[in-house]
């Protein structure tokens, strides 16, 4: 299973700071860009893919930590 970080940004307000992104199969995320179908988090969050991370974007950390358990 192929797994990369992509968006799911958790919107939150100016002051609770920067949005996160969610661990998602990777062979979704063009799926759900082109035809806006909903992908589905290693947290088990599901939302529609609008934007990819960049370098040093906050990743949700449920996620994190299970990605992690998977890959060691």
């Amino acid at each position: 299973m192929s797994t990369e970080v992509l968006e799911r940004p958790d919107l939150k307000d100016a002051d609770t700071g920067p949005e996160m992104f969610h661990y998602v199969r990777k062979e979704k995320i063009a799926e759900s860009a082109v035809m806006g179908t909903f992908v589905i988090a290693l947290c088990g969050e599901t939302f529609p893919v609008t934007k990819s991370p960049k370098p040093g974007s906050p990743v949700c950390p449920d996620c994190k930590e299970i990605y992690e358990s998977m890959s060691g």
